[in-house]
């Protein structure tokens, strides 16, 4: 663990753990913010998590320790500030490092890659869905868009979700109807309530639900049959998703896999597009 990121040794010390969603939600904070999480104190780190104080020690109790010293103890053993464990790598300025923690999370994805067991097992899920929802709201609707755009030219009937509102639930439930037994969901940091809600309602109606987040402990996490991280850059104002886009790539790569008939589709495409010159280049 010694050349992974901060980020990626906290996450591997949460993982496997049966955590409360409140014991989650403090999980998911400490890995979004892994270089400041050896300094937090209990007080700052349940005001970053939404939760009480006492809440904190007993997440430190259920990971093991006698108490959140214990704890921080641990994290500054287990994941030191970058500037500490990096002290002789050379300066980049914010721009750069901006771009080497983005590479830093594609390894990271890649490492998670080595057991393909998850993304074949999603792959066969959305390929087997007659029509399949793809959500994602806010900062996660691009993401939602760009899957269901490459989707829609190899599965059938693909149904991107992109907006919120009244009428969410609505479109969750036609879906349903018209034969709809998974649903493709893209959560990404700040999480909106409405995306939580969405995927509760969605699992309640009978739709496995398959979720991209930032991380194991989001919140959406407790309404997901199988969820795959794939960590954000927050290094900029805005935050950076190219290691979940790249797992969007890999599961239409998979969900290509369980559709006998994706390859004559692709194949179909190509020939209307070059009969209609629809591309310049």
């Amino acid at each position: 663990m010694s050349g992974s990121s901060p980020a990626a040794r906290l996450q591997a010390l949460f993982e496997g753990r049966r955590l409360t969603p409140t014991q989650r939600r403090i999980a998911h904070s400490l890995v979004r913010r892994a270089a400041d999480a050896p300094f937090l104190s209990s007080v700052e780190l349940a005001e970053l998590a939404g939760v009480s104080q006492p809440s904190v020690t007993r997440f430190a109790v259920a990971l093991g320790f006698d108490g959140y010293p214990a704890l921080r103890r641990h994290l500054r053993e287990v994941a030191p500030a970058e500037g500490e464990a990096e002290s002789d790598a050379p300066a980049h300025n914010e721009y750069q490092q901006a771009v080497l923690a983005e590479i830093e999370n594609l390894r990271q994805l890649a490492g998670l890659l080595a057991d393909t067991g998850p993304v074949e097992r999603a792959g066969r899920l959305l390929a087997g869905s007659r029509p399949l929802p793809v959500l994602g709201l806010r900062a996660a609707s691009s993401q939602a868009r760009g899957f269901g755009y490459f989707a829609a030219k190899v599965h059938p009937d693909v149904r991107v979700l992109d907006e919120g509102g009244s009428m969410l639930h609505d479109r969750i439930d036609a879906a349903r109807r018209a034969g709809a037994d998974a649903l493709m969901c893209f959560a990404l940091p700040r999480h909106p309530r409405e995306v939580v809600d969405a995927l509760g309602y969605a699992r309640g109606r009978g739709l496995t639900v398959v979720t991209v987040a930032d991380s194991a402990f989001a919140p959406v996490a407790e309404h997901s049959d199988l969820l795959i991280p794939a960590a954000v850059g927050t290094g900029l104002a805005f935050d950076t998703a190219c290691a979940p886009m790249m797992l969007g790539r890999v599961l239409l790569e998979a969900m290509c896999d369980g559709l006998p008939d994706a390859q004559a589709r692709l194949e179909e495409f190509d020939a209307r597009a070059a009969a209609r010159a629809l591309f310049a280049g």
